[in-house]
């Protein structure tokens, strides 16, 4: 062994043995260019983390843009699988395009979802002069002529805010869904205004997307789509008290590789729980127009495999997919 060889070597052992092994810092792939909610969820939620203690290093962020979401789920899946320093940033976008096959052939039991712990929720309206008074007199009206109603909403036909409406019609008993009126505009905003103008009968959106319309009393909220009532709006029912067990909300949540353990899936799910019970995401939150809505580990799960088989059959009956 040469003298430069052998420095090496007790240098190596030295560090091996008294240097202090550092934990790997985790990393958040937003599945975006920088802004917006995955983004958010990525940036906010990791530095929580790091801030009430949960993990030890701060969170680093990658931004990973591309086929809606797709890039990354398929970076996931096939180079990191097993790896358990790695949580992405997921939405109800997540779920619709996977239960509809918009990322070429891959499927949602190929990653493990660990939890949400905030949404925007969902909401249906009318004008406020409108004949429509409760949830229960539009899904009457529907029922006895389908073509009466039309449904406005800011994402495309097939997406999420089409299939909220669908999903209560459906827990109404009504199985002509086709025959629903739905019409996908440029946002939530665009949405009302052709709602309040008279061009459809109703709205379908988030919450943030209506709160100034509410409180210029230029619409009524039929129902929110959540599990219990938002709070800042309490006087707005929810569609599950109207006697229509529907929950549908942008939900904001991390999934992680299916290749990890139970053990680590269940730490970074008590992680998350952590930064869900924080002084510092309820801030987050109010800064940010979000409700609670905290479902972790094998919960959510089982969530989101309902959520998927839900919107895979709405899709295919409203002809989205074959």
């Amino acid at each position: 062994m040469t003298n430069r060889l052998f420095k090496a070597f007790v240098a190596s052992a030295v560090l091996g043995f008294a240097a202090p092994v550092a934990a790997t810092a985790a990393e958040c792939i937003a599945p975006a260019n920088p802004g917006g909610g995955w983004d958010f969820t990525c940036r906010q939620i990791g530095k929580i983390m790091f801030d009430i203690g949960a993990v030890d290093q701060p969170v680093q962020v990658t931004n990973m843009a591309g086929a809606g979401g797709g890039l990354a789920y398929s970076h996931v899946v096939n180079e990191r699988n097993d790896d358990a320093d790695v949580i992405i940033a997921a939405s109800s976008a997540t779920t619709t395009r996977l239960a509809q096959n918009a990322y070429a052939g891959a499927t949602a039991d190929q990653v493990r979802f660990v939890g949400a712990i905030g949404a925007d929720p969902g909401v249906i309206v009318v004008a406020a002069d409108s004949e429509y008074q409760t949830l229960d007199d539009l899904v009457s009206a529907i029922q006895a002529d389908p073509g009466s109603v039309a449904f406005a909403g800011g994402s495309a036909v097939g997406g999420f805010d089409h299939l909220k409406p669908l999903m209560i019609l459906q827990r109404a008993g009504f199985d002509d869904i086709r025959a629903v009126k739905y019409i996908g505009v440029d946002g939530g905003a665009d949405a009302i205004t052709q709602t309040v103008g008279g061009f459809t009968q109703a709205m379908t959106g988030d919450m943030s997307e209506i709160v100034g319309f509410l409180q210029a009393d230029e619409i009524r909220v039929l129902a929110v789509l959540t599990e219990e009532r938002v709070p800042g709006f309490e006087d707005i029912p929810t569609a599950r008290e109207q006697g229509y067990d529907v929950v549908a909300v942008n939900w904001r949540g991390l999934y992680v590789p299916r290749g990890i353990s139970d053990e680590e899936f269940a730490s970074w799910a008590d992680k998350l729980q952590q930064v869900a019970d924080s002084d510092e995401w309820a801030e987050a939150m109010a800064a940010n127009g979000l409700a609670p809505f905290t479902m972790v580990g094998d919960q959510f799960q089982s969530y989101v495999d309902g959520l998927v088989v839900e919107i895979n059959t709405l899709s295919r009956e409203i002809g989205v997919i074959q």
